[in-house]
């Protein structure tokens, strides 16, 4: 069953999204499952706040925009008796990517957006 509503805020590092008709653990573990299939390890944290990370940081510093390094970190917190919001903040910006890296995280983010809506 589909639980996002919408898109509650949105900028060039973050956006919030709300769900409803679940509970706060069940979506952290429904997120958790989606970054997992898309290669995403834990970095820190405990279910519903944690941050989650794709790729090698010391291959993308050596490397830059030929390895990709993305770094993300989500905080899943109630908004009211029906609704959860999952907030996703990328917590790298890319630069060691040069200009390629910074629009890779950006279409990243975007791309982590679209993949949320579908939970």
């Amino acid at each position: 069953m589909k639980h996002f509503q919408s898109i509650q805020s949105r900028d060039k590092s973050a956006f919030d999204a709300l769900y409803t008709g679940v509970s706060q653990e069940e979506i952290a573990q429904q997120i958790e499952s989606l970054f997992a299939r898309e290669g995403y390890s834990i970095k820190s944290g405990e279910l519903g706040n944690r941050t989650y990370v794709k790729g090698n940081r010391v291959l993308r510093l050596l490397l830059g925009a030929f390895y990709k390094y993305f770094e993300f970190h989500v905080g899943i917190r109630n908004a009211d008796a029906d609704n959860v919001i999952a907030s996703v903040t990328k917590t790298t910006s890319g630069m060691s990517g040069g200009v390629i890296g910074v629009s890779q995280v950006k279409t990243e983010l975007i791309r982590l957006e679209s993949l949320m809506s579908e939970v």
